[in-house]
């Protein structure tokens, strides 16, 4: 589930997702604007897994579990290194 195996293919896997995310936050966003930016990142690349949004959430707590997300003011934002 969060890393590929043989039955979850790597564009599904967890942490690959989380990396999009991450490169989607240019700038602070709202839950459902990251969730659009996401869906049309992968439909402009053309990704043959696409997500639901429970994947979604799964990938958004990961990042948050490992710190490199925070929350503020209803807005995610990449965490402060």
């Amino acid at each position: 589930m969060i890393l590929p195996t043989k039955h979850l293919r790597p564009e599904r896997a967890l942490l690959t997702i989380g990396g999009e995310l991450l490169g989607c936050l240019r700038e602070p966003m709202t839950v459902s604007r990251l969730w659009d930016e996401l869906r049309r990142r992968r439909g402009d690349a053309g990704e043959p897994a696409s997500i639901n949004y429970d994947w979604f959430i799964l990938a958004l707590d990961l990042l948050f579990l490992v710190g490199a997300i925070d929350l503020e003011r209803g807005l995610i934002r990449k965490a402060a290194t």
